[in-house]
């Protein structure tokens, strides 16, 4: 997709390193998106996401007083939230298993690793992008969708192994 495609979105970074809220900035100005608001917390993150309403947010992982983490529970299901839908890219060092899997369970809709490169921005920009996923609901969860893979030989409404049992749907 070329960087003109990309000239219209309205981007916020949230990010406690000044340094690293200038890569990201700059990254995302080669990439077409001039429009960039920065804050360098979930706090202060949430504030201008109120007032400048982008269209999606980078943030980090790691940040004091409002994680990442925090920042996209409070932008999925916070009170007074301007659009739960919010694309969120989290940005971090922090690879780990669990903290990927705190970071999806937020309801965070993209991962970007660090050290970041143009490539691996613009292949997460083109995910949210060109294939947003669904949004998903229920009692402990709101935000995108968690399986990427749609399996081709699915035919009915449920999708795994425990929802049936003894060949009848359980529901």
């Amino acid at each position: 997709m070329p960087a003109a495609s990309y000239e219209n979105l309205r981007a916020l970074v949230v990010e406690d390193n000044p340094h690293m809220r200038t890569l990201l900035r700059s990254l995302l100005h080669a990439l077409g998106i001039k429009n960039v608001h920065e804050a360098a917390d979930g706090n202060s993150g949430f504030t201008e996401l109120k007032a400048r309403q982008p269209d999606l947010v980078l943030t980090d992982l790691s940040m004091a007083p409002t994680d990442g983490i925090a920042f996209t529970k409070q932008i999925r299901s916070g009170e007074g939230t301007p659009n739960p839908y919010m694309p969120i890219i989290m940005v971090t060092g922090h690879t780990e298993r669990p903290r990927v899997e705190a970071a999806r369970d937020a309801g965070v809709t993209e991962f970007l690793a660090k050290p970041i490169t143009i490539h691996n921005l613009m292949a997460r920009l083109t995910e949210i992008v060109e294939r947003p996923r669904p949004f998903v609901k229920s009692e402990t969860y709101f935000g995108p969708d968690r399986r990427r893979r749609k399996n081709q030989d699915y035919t009915g409404p449920w999708r795994r192994q425990d929802d049936f049992t003894d060949d009848v749907e359980v529901r």
